[in-house]
């Protein structure tokens, strides 16, 4: 997959972990693994640039005895998940133009 649309897809998958509720880095990968692999090397910079770009804000409360950051969506990573499922229907359009007549081949 493209690397581009891959880090696209992940920044939004993100963003919908936490869309209902504040979490953490192990919460969000653990909440994301049936449906995507993710990695804490690959989650903390895409939390870093969802927060850098104001998709997201963080806060640090203690939790048995060490601090832990919580991440919560903002208006900005809410509209981002809604654009994400404009620009998805066209994307399956293209899929659809792509594999068009395929059923009939195989």
């Amino acid at each position: 997959m493209d690397i581009q649309l891959k880090r696209g897809l992940l920044d939004v998958c993100v963003l919908a972990a936490i869309k209902n509720e504040d979490s953490y880095g192990y919460k969000i990968i653990k909440d994301m693994q049936p449906y995507v692999k993710l990695s804490e090397s690959t989650l903390y910079p895409i939390l870093r640039r969802l927060e850098s770009t104001g998709m997201l804000s963080v806060r640090s409360a203690e939790h048995n005895g060490r601090l832990r950051k919580y991440y919560h969506i903002t208006p900005a990573g809410l509209q981002r998940i809604e654009d994400f499922k404009s620009e998805w229907k066209e994307m399956i359009s293209i899929y659809h133009f792509v594999v068009r007549g395929e059923e009939e081949h195989e």
